[in-house]
């Protein structure tokens, strides 16, 4: 499996960074312009990831902008649905907040930091995707 995280918090991407290392292969990134830069750089390979974690609030670009720019990506290159990105979105904001300003349902989940390892990798289950 190969993962992307981009989180603009070191703590947090490096939290990440270690849950999902057990996972596959991955890759951290500090802003949404480098996310959209290693995503289609990977498309483009036919080497894309199998998840994508996206931090809602970034700097450079925030987490919706930069899951459009990856989807638009994906459709330009063809990507087929079946083997496109799965997406967590990560914020701080709680889940009632966020669905109140929700700009973009191009994701597949999403979670509020701080993230509890249990809940994350039971979503991470649930999403197919296990050790």
């Amino acid at each position: 499996m190969r993962v992307l995280i981009a989180d603009d918090d070191f703590v947090n991407r490096k939290f990440l960074e270690k849950i999902l290392t057990e996972y596959g292969e991955v890759v951290g990134v500090d802003n949404g312009m480098s996310a959209v830069e290693e995503a289609v750089k990977a498309i483009e390979e036919k080497n894309g990831f199998d998840l994508i974690c996206l931090d809602i609030m970034m700097t450079r670009l925030d987490g919706y902008k930069t899951l459009e720019a990856i989807r638009e990506a994906e459709n330009k290159l063809e990507t087929s649905e079946k083997i496109r990105a799965k997406v967590i979105m990560i914020s701080a904001l709680d889940e009632v907040v966020l669905d109140s300003i929700q700009v973009c349902d191009d994701y597949d989940a999403y979670i509020c930091k701080p993230i509890v390892m249990d809940k994350f990798e039971a979503l991470l289950s649930k999403m197919g995707f296990d050790k």
